[in-house]
C-alpha cells in the first residue's frame, strides 16, 4: 500500500469514528479538516523524500557514467602506449562501470515516473481537501438548520400533550374567576357608597326636623314667659276727627 492509499484509508477511518460520535457537526467538521491538512502534510513530505531519492540516484547514475567515460579515456591512453592488454582491463572495468549505470537508470526512470504519480496523487488530494474546506462551513449551516428543526419539532411535540393545554386552560378558569371576584366587589362597594349618601340624606332631614322642633319649643316658651312682641292688630278702623 502507498503512501496516499495509507492516507487515504487513515482520513476515512477518521471520518467514519467522528461521524459515528457525531456530536457537534461543526466540530466534527472541523477537525476532520484539521485532520485532512495534518495528513496531507505528512503525504507532502513522504514525496519529498521521493524526490530526494529520485535525485540520489541520479547522482549515482551520473556518477558511474562519468567512472565509465574515465576508464574509457584510459583504455585510448593503453592503446596509445601500445599496452593492449592494459587497455583491455580499462574497457572491462568500463564494462562494469556501464551494466552499473544502466541499472542505475532503470531505478532513476522508475523513481521519475513514482514521483509524478506522487506529486499528481498530491494534487489531486489538495483539491479534495480544498473542497472540503470550501464545502464545510456550507454543510455547517445545513447542520445548524437541521438541528433548529429538530428542537423546533421537539417543542411541539411537547406541547401537543394535553397536560401543557390543560394548564392553559385551568389558568384561564381562575383568571376568569379572579376578574368576577372583582367586579362582584366593585358592584358591592358601589352599592355600600350608595346606602352611606341614602343614609346621610335621611339624617340631614331628621336633623333638619329636629331643629325645627326645638325652635317650636322655643317660641313656645317665649311665649309663655311674654317674651314675644304682640301681634299687630288686623282690619283696624281709623277713629274720625273733627273739623
Amino acid at each position: 500500500m502507498g503512501i496516499l492509499d495509507r492516507i487515504r484509508t487513515v482520513i476515512a477511518s477518521n471520518i467514519n469514528a467522528l461521524i459515528s460520535k457525531a456530536e457537534d457537526p461543526e466540530k466534527m467538521l472541523e477537525q476532520l479538516v484539521l485532520d485532512m491538512q495534518q495528513q496531507f502534510t505528512e503525504a507532502r513530505m513522504q514525496v519529498a523524500r521521493a524526490m530526494a531519492d529520485g535525485k540520489r540516484l541520479e547522482k549515482q547514475y551520473e556518477n558511474e557514467v562519468r567512472i565509465s567515460t574515465e576508464w574509457e579515456t584510459r583504455a585510448r591512453k593503453a592503446l596509445m602506449a601500445g599496452d593492449e592488454n592494459l587497455a583491455r582491463e580499462a574497457l572491462a572495468r568500463k564494462a562494469d562501470h556501464d551494466k552499473m549505470g544502466a541499472e542505475y537508470k532503470v531505478q532513476v526512470d522508475a523513481q521519475n515516473q513514482s514521483v509524478e504519480s506522487l506529486r499528481g496523487a498530491l494534487q489531486q488530494l489538495n483539491g479534495k481537501i480544498e473542497e472540503a474546506k470550501r464545502k464545510k462551513n456550507l454543510l455547517i449551516a445545513r447542520a445548524k438548520r437541521a438541528e433548529a428543526q429538530k428542537t423546533i419539532h421537539e417543542t411541539m411535540s411537547g406541547l401537543s400533550d394535553n397536560s401543557a393545554f390543560d394548564a392553559f386552560t385551568r389558568l384561564e378558569g381562575k383568571v376568569d374567576q379572579i376578574e368576577a371576584e372583582a367586579e362582584v366587589a366593585t358592584e358591592m362597594a358601589g352599592e355600600l357608597q350608595a346606602g352611606d349618601e341614602l343614609d346621610k340624606k335621611f339624617k340631614a332631614l331628621d336633623a333638619k326636623v329636629s331643629d325645627a322642633g326645638a325652635d317650636a319649643a322655643l317660641l313656645e316658651l317665649k311665649a309663655k314667659m311674654g317674651m314675644l312682641p304682640a301681634p299687630a292688630p288686623q282690619n283696624a278702623i281709623p277713629e274720625k276727627t273733627g273739623v
